[in-house]
């Protein structure tokens, strides 16, 4: 069990760090490099933007759990 959360764990944070990465910050970002500046020049917040903060803020939900999960597990394996 604890290994699987701990995989759960490593990919989720990579994701994590991969998504916040994508998101357009107030100079740009690395989203402008996957044609994320032209659907933000055209509107303020566009429907792209909108799913990347639900997929990041669900992805971090999912880290946050398995931190919670693991810290259980190892509890009660000692």
């Amino acid at each position: 069990m604890s290994l699987l959360i701990s995989i759960i764990l490593v990919v989720t944070s990579v994701v994590l760090v991969l998504l916040v990465l994508l998101h357009r910050g107030k100079g740009g970002g690395l989203s402008d490099l996957f044609g994320g500046g032209v659907s933000s020049t055209l509107s303020g917040s566009s429907v792209v933007e909108k799913n990347l903060d639900r997929i990041t803020i669900f992805t971090g939900i999912v880290w946050v759990a398995s931190i919670i999960a693991q810290g259980l597990v190892l509890k009660h394996h000692i």
